[in-house]
Formats: structure tokens, sequence, C-alpha cells
């Protein structure tokens, strides 16, 4: 089955294509560096997570690039309120962006473009809009002009007929639903130079427009026209609508051919998640409230489809975590389990089938909540198989595989930190030689140890297990 991506463009399910074959150049937008990013922001970009893994499973090289706005009006009142320059104010918010990251186990994109180190793009290609008309300077700042582009809209569905001729408006705010002119460019303040939030251009001192620095930045890295764009759904108007517009306008080459967006997180009372608004929660809340990364994670990518609302409840999460223990207690039993004399028939064939589901799942829109639904119905009757030593080794190769598959995307099983493993089996086996001499003291302090570390142990049949435990549950 090949690839298909809901593209937000045509509003159907295309099959994906990319411009070189084995080779996909997709920009996603990042965090804007202003605060700490909340859990509905995460949610767009381990989205990205997902669709760049899968495109790796799909046999494909991906060049991924991320920005990050670390320049628009919230970081210019922000860094004017703490009496810090715009570079001292946004960098803890720009650490910790990918501190999140790396403990929901995202893969690293191969670019991070920062928009203040891109200002000769962005001046470059609003010159060019200038030049050909597609821009105009207004009271020292620079506008695009939306009737010189007749296709503005195709990507929100927009009607231009509710379109304000002449109309202008300057501010970059992520919710502000602008149906006229953009601002690109803006004439320098006296606080913007106390800030370090000027720039020397042709059409005068200022700094950009937030619409601008993807387009230039975009074009830095994936050039003219690249594959895929995503985003949250948020961005699509005005943001990705003006990016198409400006990108467009100045290269006179088609922007991006696919475009991708991931729906709202709501809190718990339903509202959208919203720094502006200050309702949201970060990841540092919930991990202080006991919540482990990877069940939130799981929550994140495969308790609904990217293009389906959810809501964040205490709730929701303990349930991810059970999933996430139900997984990699199953594929500890399968490392520990060893074959049984025969093979059931039955079990392999629906392992095939179970496969098979779930790349198909992948493949139609990244339906990975579908396909774990599978492997976990799977997984009721592979236990059930073990217990009755029904499973040889073929059908704990065949397993094993499906979880690999599973974990290629979820990247649950075996996230661990490097070298844990053989510790933990180190200190079981010290355990068991302490049982064996009767030195029960220290046996419970080797317990005692695993469990302040998040470990912990399990008696079976096949030997002692052991497994992570939240920490609400230590």
């Amino acid at each position: 089955m090949a690839l298909r991506l809901h593209n937000t463009l045509t509003g159907s399910k295309d099959v994906f294509e990319p411009l070189e074959r084995g080779h996909v150049g997709m920009y996603t937008c990042g965090p804007t560096v202003w605060n700490f990013a909340h859990v509905g922001n995460l949610r767009a970009f381990l989205f990205y997570d997902l669709l760049r893994r899968h495109l790796h499973v799909a046999g494909h090289r991906v060049v991924h690039v991320m920005n990050l706005t670390d320049i628009d009006d919230r970081i210019l009142d922000q860094a004017m309120h703490a009496n810090k320059t715009i570079a001292e104010y946004v960098k803890p918010y720009a650490s910790a962006f990918f501190e999140d990251m790396a403990a929901l186990r995202a893969q690293q994109a191969e670019h991070y473009p920062r928009a203040t180190d891109h200002i000769p793009d962005m001046v470059a290609m609003i010159s060019a809009l200038l030049e050909h008309e597609h821009a105009y300077v207004a009271d020292g700042d620079v506008y695009f002009r939306i009737a010189s582009f007749p296709a503005y809209g195709a990507l929100s569905h927009l009607d231009r007929g509710g379109l304000r001729a002449g109309a202008r408006v300057a501010a970059d705010k992520y919710d502000k639903e602008s149906v006229s002119d953009f601002a690109l460019w803006k004439k320098a303040q006296p606080e913007d130079e106390r800030i370090g939030a000027a720039w020397d251009a042709p059409f005068g001192r200022g700094r950009p427009g937030w619409h601008i620095e993807c387009s230039a930045m975009a074009k830095r890295y994936l050039g003219a026209t690249f594959d895929l764009h995503c985003g949250g759904i948020d961005l699509m108007f005005p943001h990705h609508e003006n990016e198409i517009a400006q990108s467009e306008a100045a290269n006179h080459k088609p922007f991006a051919r696919v475009w991708l967006h991931s729906e709202h997180l709501a809190e718990a009372t339903g509202e959208k998640m919203s720094k502006s608004a200050g309702g949201f929660t970060t990841l540092r809340d919930l991990i202080a409230a006991g919540h482990d990364p990877l069940s939130v994670r799981f929550f994140l990518i495969a308790n609904a489809h990217y293009r389906s609302r959810i809501r964040l409840s205490t709730d929701a999460l303990h349930a991810a975590a059970e999933q996430v223990r139900r997984l990699r207690d199953f594929a500890d039993r399968l490392r520990r389990s060893t074959p049984a004399q025969g093979e059931d028939e039955a079990l392999l064939q629906r392992i095939s089938e179970v496969r098979n589901g779930y790349r198909e799942a992948l493949d139609d829109d990244l339906n990975l909540p579908y396909g774990v639904g599978l492997v976990f119905e799977l997984l009721r009757e592979a236990n059930a198989a073990l217990d009755g030593d029904r499973v040889g080794e073929r059908g704990l190769s065949e397993l094993r595989a499906l979880i690999d598959d599973v974990d290629a995307h979820l990247d649950i099983v075996s996230a661990d930190e490097p070298g844990l493993a053989d510790e933990v089996e180190r200190l079981i086996a010290e355990r068991e030689a302490a049982r064996a001499a009767r030195d029960f003291d220290r046996a419970d302090a080797i317990r005692e140890e695993l469990r302040r570390r998040g470990i912990a142990l399990e008696d079976s049949k096949e030997g002692v297990r052991w497994k992570r435990v939240p920490a609400a549950a230590r």
C-alpha cells in the first residue's frame, strides 16, 4: 500500500510521491521561544516526529527543517519588561524546548534555523517582492499586497470576497485573523534598538514580520519548492496562507507541494490550550505531577489521530501509562522467553495479519491509533499462547519483529538511558546471589535502590522481571 497523506491544499488524501525519489524535504513550524512550549505545542511537534519516522520506515531519506522563532511581538514585549536583549530573553526557553523534545524521544531535525540568524535571507525576499510590486512601503513599514496574488486563500479555502482592499494589519499575533495586507518588515522603534531587535535593510532599519521568517528559512535549506510543510491547524490562516503568497510571488515557483496540519489539544475544561490566553500546561507540569514523559508521548501521538482533537486529562494520561507498561512488559517477556517445541500456525497467521494491518494503518495518513489498537488485540492472544507454551522460535521472532515495527514509531519500548538494562541485570544477579546466601538485608537494599531509580522487580516463571514505573507509583 502506498503512503497516502491528507493534503490540506487539495482537501483530499493523496498518494505521497516526493519530488526526488527516496528523498523528502520537510519544513515544520517550530516553537516561538517566548515561553515554555505547552503540551498543545508538543502535540504538533510529536506529529512531525511521527511523520518523520514513518517516512524513514517507508525508505525515504529526510531533510527536516524546524525553525525557532526568536523574534516576534511577544518576545519584544517580554524582553523589554525584563530589561533584557531578545537574545538573553529567549535563551532559557530555547534550551527548554530541546530538553522537552529529548525527554519525549523526538528525533532531531537536520536543521533548527533561528529567525535572527537569517535576516539577510528575509531582506532579499522582501526586496524581490518590492521589485515586482507585490509589496509596498507605508510609514516606514513594508506590506505584502494581497491583491497582487490572485491565488491567495487557496490553502484555507478563504472566500476572498471578505478581503478589504487597502486595509493593513501589522500584528504578528499567531491567532490574529488578518484578511488584509500583512507586514513584511516593521520600522525600528527606539525600544527595538535597546533590546537588539533592529537590522539594516535597503527599505529602512527595522525587523521582520513573523510570516516572512519561515518563507526565507524554508528556501534557504530546502529550495523554492519542496515536499512537505507541516504545522498546527491554528497556523493554516493567516500564517501558512501568507507564506505561500510571499514565497510564490518572490520565487515565481510553487512553494510546498503537500500541507499537513494537526488538530488542537484541549485542556480538561475543553478550552483550546493557549499561552496567549494564559491557560496552558507544560511538560514540566506533567512530570512534576508524576507522569512519565513516555506516557505523555504515547498519549499525544497514539491516543487519537493527529487530525482529531483530544483533551488532556489525568485519566487519559494514566491510561496511556498503562498502555506503555503493557507494551514494555510484553517486549520484556519476549526477550526472556524460550521457544516452545511446536508452533501455533493460527497465531503465526494472526501475527502476519497484524503486522500488515499495522503498516497499512500508518500508510493511511499516519493512523497510528488504529494500528496500535490492532497490536493490543494481538497481545492478549500472544500472552495466552505464551502461557500455554505454544510459541516456537518462529513465533517469538515474528512477535519481536512486530514490536520493533511499533517501536519504530512509538520509541517507548527500548527508550532506556544508555547502559541501564545492563546495570539493572547486574544488580538483579547480585540480588539473587545475596538471596541464595541468605543475605536478605543486601537483597532488600538492592530492591530499594532499584525502586528509587524507578525500576520495579517481579518474580515470574521465566525468572526475575523488571519494569519502569512512573514517579507517582514509586
